[in-house]
């Protein structure tokens, strides 16, 4: 049994988190210079010979701004792997950007950064081998020193060279995170250089830990003076410390210090505090450096008893599984579109997330950060063993210790992670030498970082168990296996269990299949949004895991596969060929996945509200389906309701189908669940009528206590009229990267949703503003995300814009035959 996981049973970390380090520019002598390294590359996809080199003619390649995910572009094409989205993922691409740094800058250290680059990336300046990086998801940095031109022409090249099934996911390709330009004097604070930890969190008062690693580039030893300042939100100093250090040449020394702070305001779920320490490095009384590290303050334990604590507060995790991509804008990331994306999951109740299955964007985590999400940072989906031909395995050996290493190292001072995990359903558990792999890696991140525990997403059962890889990770992880929580902990009485992928139900927005399903594939390639069990063997509904974690009350919660739908993975459609280890295309056109409760867009399934009803307290409620079935008067429909109240009464046309009382009343649904007992499911956590249909509407009011607490309608709409455009935000930054997510709804001409309305959109933007991207939710769309114009499904479409550099305003003219136009206008400031 590994260190961390006590015999006393008790794990307990207290500790404080870095959010983001960056340089900063404050000192009159330009010490320090990092630089957005963004803009103006040149991009061309092919594999082309001499592309490294300086005076190679790029001057027909395309310009574009990183971050770029290439493949987002397309086209869909069934010659493209399904399981990866059917868009272009793989082949040769390059990119390079001319530049230049002053000659007065000569003597100075010079790197760049990437957030990530997808995948296989090879790094040139000036023609020179500088390094490279095989993994997708990692970020790195290199130094360009010695190859600099000071005061001439520079160009960095990248070569990337993304494989077909190298990943069981769209991946996206290109550039697809950030990039600086660093610039540093010989001494200086290097990549991810400060680690801040508390080990003590009492009385309202935090002791606050800080290692700052000093780099000194120079061939001579160095006195150097490190004062560290910390300051609240309102930017009070509450704590400053000084000291002085020798740092040899060209060698690198680790300062340790403690501060204290008083009155201190911890960091939560819902509840983000941010301190910052301000790090200055002085030589000779002149500042040579300066970084800064936001960072939160409070304490988690994992005990059999109570499972999490947070700040000594039991927490039961509401969590979702998330791929990077951004739905219709790709992988290339974007910090709102990433925030949108855990702000839409805040509202249905989730307070943690799993990073599937490979390390976030760092924009992810400073939204966990910002929101008060808990996080579980996760580092590989294979080890030594290999899903696919080309994934992670192949790299495995070399890599896999300095992959997992940094992500600890960029990662380990947010307040969010709360968990390292070393792998997803490897395949090692079905080894009986599998521990020994298991133990390497837990040992690597508390090596890193002996703050956090680690996990693993375990799902051939009991295999894990039986070859003792559970028992070299601090906390276990169970994917689909509901009903064991309870015997793992009693036949392991010292493990700590959780649901780290749960239900992995498929359904379609909008879309009803009557009779009710199960199991069927559609002509239409959509699964039915009644939320029954269609799908593959693994899923089973929501409410089964609600049950199994209620009757499990040691385990620490759940994480649904996934919280929005994604690009690949086209499950129940789509199909894999195991004598070649690949996909075929047998059910196109599906190119996305139907897993999530929120659709790709976005925009809400039912399930969502299933979810809200068991992880919010709000008084909610919420009705399905839609209430448009022309040719069936007089045909029993199903009617479902979900609540957080006590009962609901159910009105057609005003007139009530009577009450019925959550926890008492029970809806029977199908459920063929491998590893549960086939046939009818009675859940308890849905609400069910079956009434003749009738045009008109129907109507579920909510009670509490009694009394009236929520009420939801749906009316029978008419023919589509007119087009109803609601922006997320009115305002946005005019920095050419923050964006608007305007939904487009097609409404009858009395303003109700007609739920069957397929009306191609036409979108006019003028302004400062551009199209970034447009979307539907449809898994079966081929429609490219890059045109100005939408087919609506299910009555909504999506549209996003982004800002130009210059302030001004947006104006958005959305268009269709036989509707009625409308007008929206975004301010950019």
């Amino acid at each position: 049994m590994n260190v961390l996981k006590l015999n006393t049973l008790l794990l307990i970390i207290n500790f404080t988190f870095l959010c983001v380090s960056c340089k900063s520019e404050t000192n009159k002598n330009e010490a320090i210079k990092d630089s957005d390294f963004n803009k103006e590359w040149l991009f061309k996809k092919d594999s082309i010979v001499n592309a490294e080199t300086i005076n190679f003619d790029d001057s027909n390649w395309q310009q574009v701004n990183l971050p770029h995910d290439w493949s987002i572009e397309g086209p869909f094409d069934s010659k493209y792997n399904a399981r990866t989205g059917g868009l272009p993922v793989h082949g040769i691409g390059w990119y390079r950007k001319h530049f230049t740094i002053e000659k007065e800058l000569q003597g100075k250290q010079v790197a760049i950064e990437f957030d990530g680059a997808m995948s296989n990336a090879k790094v040139y300046l000036n023609g020179k081998y500088i390094g490279e990086r095989p993994y997708g998801y990692i970020g790195f940095e290199f130094d360009l020193t010695k190859h600099i031109n000071f005061g001439g022409n520079n160009v960095i090249a990248v070569r990337l060279a993304p494989e077909d099934l190298s990943m069981r996911w769209y991946a996206g390709a290109g550039i697809y995170r950030n990039v600086r330009l660093k610039i540093n004097n010989a001494v200086h604070i290097p990549q991810w250089g400060t680690y801040i930890t508390t080990p003590k969190v009492e009385n309202g008062n935090a002791e606050v830990n800080i290692e700052t690693t000093i780099k000194n580039s120079s061939n001579s030893t160095v006195n150097a003076l490190l004062e560290t300042v910390i300051k609240d939100e309102n930017g009070t100093v509450v704590a400053t410390k000084t000291s002085k250090t020798n740092v040899q040449a060209n060698s690198e020394s680790v300062v340790s210090t403690i501060s204290q702070i008083s009155n201190v305001t911890l960091w939560g779920i819902n509840a983000s505090y941010l301190y910052t320490a301000h790090s200055s490095i002085k030589i000779d009384n002149t500042i040579v450096d300066e970084y800064t590290t936001p960072f939160g303050v409070r304490t988690i334990e994992f005990n059999t008893k109570d499972g999490f604590l947070l700040n000594g507060k039991k927490v039961r995790f509401n969590g979702v599984c998330m791929h990077h991509d951004l739905g219709p804008l790709g992988a290339a990331v974007n910090y709102r579109a990433t925030e949108r994306q855990m702000q839409i999951m805040q509202s249905m109740g989730v307070n943690a997330l799993r990073t599937s299955h490979n390390p976030p964007s760092p924009e992810m985590l400073q939204v966990c950060d910002k929101l008060g999400i808990v996080v579980i940072d996760e580092a590989f989906d294979e080890w030594k063993i290999g899903k696919v031909p080309n994934g992670y395995h192949k790299y495995f050996d070399e890599w896999h210790e300095k992959d997992l290493r940094d992500m600890i190292k960029r990662d380990r001072n947010h307040p969010s992670v709360i968990m390292w995990s070393i792998g997803n359903e490897i395949l090692e558990q079905g080894k009986k030498d599998g521990w020994k792999l298991t133990k390497h890696l837990t040992d690597i991140c508390h090596d890193q970082d002996n703050t956090r525990p680690t996990t693993i997403g375990f799902n051939y059962y009991p295999a894990p168990f039986v070859n003792k890889l559970a028992n070299y990770v601090d906390i276990v992880g169970m994917n689909y296996w509901p009903t064991t929580y309870s015997k793992i902990i009693e036949e392991n009485p010292e493990m700590i269990v959780y649901g780290s992928e749960t239900s992995s139900q498929t359904s379609s927005r909008g879309i009803y299949h009557l009779p009710i399903e199960f199991k069927e594939k559609h002509e239409t390639n959509h699964v039915s949004s009644y939320d029954v069990t269609v799908g593959p063997p693994w899923a089973y509904a929501p409410d089964i895991e609600f049950d199994a974690q209620t009757q499990s009350p040691n385990s620490l919660g759940e994480f649904v596969w996934t919280g929005f739908d994604y690009l690949g993975e086209p499950t129940p459609y789509g199909g894999r060929d195991n004598s070649t280890n690949g996909y075929w295309n047998d059910d196109w056109p599906s190119r996305s996945s139907y897993f999530a409760p929120v659709d790709l867009c976005g925009f809400p399934k039912d399930r969502y509200y299933l979810y809200q009803s068991q992880w919010t307290t709000k008084p909610m409620v919420h009705v399905l389906p839609h209430w448009n079935w022309e040719g069936e008067e007089g045909k029993l429909i199903p009617v479902y309701s979900y609540t957080n109240c006590d009962e609901v009464e159910l009105f057609v046309n005003g007139k009530s189908y009577g009450k019925k009382v959550k926890g008492k009343d029970f809806t029977e649904i199908p459920s063929e669940y491998h590893h549960f007992e086939k046939g009818m499911y009675k859940t308890k956590y849905r609400l069910s009528w079956n009434v003749p249909y009738q045009p008109g509407s129907i109507k579920v009011v909510a009670y509490k206590n009694g009394k009236e607490a929520a009420t939801k309608e749906i009316k029978t709409a008419g023919k589509p009229a007119k087009i109803k455009l609601e922006a997320d935000r009115s305002i946005i930054t005019a920095n050419g990267e923050d964006l608007s997510f305007i939904t487009i709804t097609v409404l009858d001409e009395n303003g109700n949703i007609c739920p069957k309305a397929n009306n191609l959109i036409n979108f006019d933007i003028k302004g400062e503003g551009t199209l970034a991207a447009v979307g539907n939710g449809d898994q079966t769309s081929m429609a490219s995300f890059r045109v100005p114009h939408r087919k609506a499904f299910s009555g909504k479409c999506l549209l996003v814009v982004k800002s130009t550099e210059t302030a001004g305003t947006i104006h958005i003219k959305a268009s269709s035959d036989n509707l009625e136009s409308t007008s929206i206008s975004i301010e950019t400031k």
